[in-house]
């Protein structure tokens, strides 16, 4: 089952991506491979060869499948989230800055070529994690969107209780849409998306003036 990444200290996945080119080249070749077999029929030795170094040294870094599986999701995720304040940070003010970061989320998810890809081949491997046991998908995108909200409304700020069940509406909505983008939120047109946050979701977060 797939395991997302914790906002804590470096894990040991974390800490066998650092510090080595070799690291780079696997987790690329991971990529690329998981893309185009996807995770079950994805092998080591495949890995190995698209990294153009040999498989011990792909075992050295990362001796269990399960891990480089963990790794190469730990990767996306933290692309996934600065791709994300990429787009905050082209927004003029605090509301449309929730509303691209809405947008952001839905379309990122929604148009992810791994997610897409495993949903697709493999949903027994991530359907767990973003279902019966998506609690820390849930976490991820609370204390994301949380901190966000604190910066946003700065001394107007809530309590945290308040902040971050906020924030697990957000996460959980987008979320939803994800999984199941069929219904009358629009999800696949990023305009109506934009314009439904602007009207439903950013006043929630943005204190009334």
């Amino acid at each position: 089952m797939l395991t997302l990444p914790k906002q804590t200290n470096a894990t040991p996945v974390e800490r066998s991506m650092r510090g080595s080119a070799d690291a780079e080249l696997v987790l690329d070749a991971a990529m690329a491979t998981f893309l185009d077999f996807g995770i079950r029929r994805a092998t080591m030795t495949e890995i190995a060869h698209r990294a153009g170094i040999g498989v011990a040294t792909v075992y050295r870094r990362f001796p269990k499948k399960s891990g480089l599986v963990q790794a190469t999701v730990t990767r996306e995720v933290q692309r996934f989230i600065a791709d994300v304040d990429s787009k905050i940070a082209h927004a003029s003010t605090p509301t449309e800055q929730v509303v691209e970061c809405f947008v952001a989320f839905v379309v990122g998810a929604r148009e992810h070529p791994l997610l897409r890809r495993i949903l697709a081949t493999d949903p027994e491997v991530v359907l767990p994690a973003l279902t019966v046991s998506g609690g820390p998908v849930v976490g991820l995108g609370r204390a994301y969107v949380a901190d966000k909200i604190r910066r946003l409304q700065g001394s107007d700020a809530g309590s945290v209780e308040e902040t971050e069940m906020v924030a697990e509406m957000f996460a959980r909505l987008a979320q939803s849409m994800v999984l199941t983008p069929d219904g009358r939120i629009p999800s696949s047109d990023d305009d109506a998306t934009r314009a439904f946050a602007r009207r439903h979701i950013a006043p929630l977060v943005v204190p009334a003036r």
